[in-house]
């Protein structure tokens, strides 16, 4: 194992300092603690006219470097376009300081729906992906990318990447919290629950739930007006069973602007289900989303929204948005890079999961 450092953005300094906590307490990485507990050997300085610079603040010559950042919302406040420009710093100054290997672990990124390439636009995750692989990343770790075609973005003589399912922290998340045993999920999940795609492409995303649980999948197919951001023209239900008196989960792999969403429960309530979640990966709450979910759970139409925290929630987003519910991500991450540092197979971390053997033996997907 060679030896290594942890280190973040300033957008992810909170977030690395919980994963560092996880990590020493695997007993093959508890005498390291000295070694990875370098999350702030990075300094970002900014001229007078708007330019950065990043700084290494101790050797790293011959290490392993795995650099956490966001340029998401942030609990340091730091907007997208500066996050990004920090990150390409960062990871030159890590270059130019002789780390043997820069691995970039960005949970959630934030240029990934900027993914087609049919249209006369520039392409913003092969712009993101190329940089970082031309500065010098060896390696880049996501989770839940917005298409799987993503992947083939990078050259992987260049730089690997490991796009890992966060989804099944949600379903673990669900077993934990509202399933408990394997009486609940016969007698109660399979017969009166249903898993929704939020439009026809996140239909795979919704029949892994389905698939997970034994439970009923529904589709719904949105019209989008692709002239516009963020805009949907209308949206059908389709269903093999009867939705009245189910209780219904919305799966996707974001929340953005929440105008999906909304759109999707307005046309689901008229099927008179026994309640609607939500359950989403990447909590993003760009406006006016807050105001959409607080008013689909003022009318009773949104029971509960559960998501991971590959995006920080401030304390205000809980009193914006009832019943919200955040998944740590922090102990996977730990567990990611415990594999990646002993060179391991990924291959547990990438299982499919199923409900019923997780119930019977919940360490199976715990280790």
């Amino acid at each position: 194992m060679n030896e290594f450092v942890l280190t973040a953005t300033r957008s992810m300094r909170g977030y690395t300092s919980r994963v560092v906590s996880h990590l020493i307490k695997f007993p093959s990485f508890s005498h390291f603690k000295d070694t990875i507990d370098g999350v702030d050997i990075l300094s970002s300085d900014q001229f007078a006219d708007g330019e950065r610079e990043v700084t290494i603040n101790t050797s790293i010559r011959g290490k392993d470097v795995i650099l956490f950042t966001s340029s998401a919302r942030n609990q340091a406040g730091i907007g997208t376009d500066e996050a990004k420009i920090e990150l390409y710093h960062a990871v030159d100054a890590l270059k130019r300081a002789q780390a043997e290997k820069i691995i970039v672990f960005e949970p959630y990124v934030s240029c990934a729906r900027s993914d087609r390439t049919v249209r006369r636009s520039s392409v913003g995750l092969w712009v993101h992906f190329k940089i970082l692989s031309s500065l010098g990343a060896k390696h880049i770790v996501t989770y839940q990318l917005h298409s799987d075609k993503s992947k083939s973005m990078l050259d992987p003589t260049l730089c690997a990447i490991d796009d890992v399912p966060a989804l099944t922290l949600l379903k673990r998340y669900l077993c934990d919290i509202y399933i408990r045993n394997l009486e609940s999920l016969e007698k109660v999940v399979r017969p009166h629950w249903a898993f929704c795609s939020v439009d026809a492409g996140g239909e795979k995303l919704a029949r892994g739930f389905a698939n997970a649980f034994g439970a009923p999948l529904v589709v719904a197919h949105k019209q989008r007006d692709y002239s516009k951001p963020n805009s949907i023209e209308s949206v059908n239900i389709l269903s093999a069973e009867p939705i009245e008196g189910k209780v219904l989960w919305i799966v996707d792999d974001m929340v953005d602007t929440a105008g999906s969403v909304e759109g999707l429960i307005q046309a689901l309530a008229p099927f008179k289900p026994a309640e609607i979640n939500i359950i989403a990966v990447h909590a993003l709450f760009s406006p006016p989303a807050s105001q959409r979910l607080h008013q689909l759970s003022e009318k009773g139409l949104l029971k509960r929204l559960i998501v991971c925290d590959t995006v920080c929630c401030s304390p205000e987003m809980f009193d914006k948005i009832p019943n919200l519910e955040v998944v740590s991500s922090v102990e996977l991450s730990a567990k990611i890079i415990r594999t990646i540092i002993t060179n391991n197979s990924m291959d547990e971390l990438l299982r499919v999961f199923d409900a019923a053997a997780y119930l019977k033996s919940p360490n199976l997907f715990n280790q």
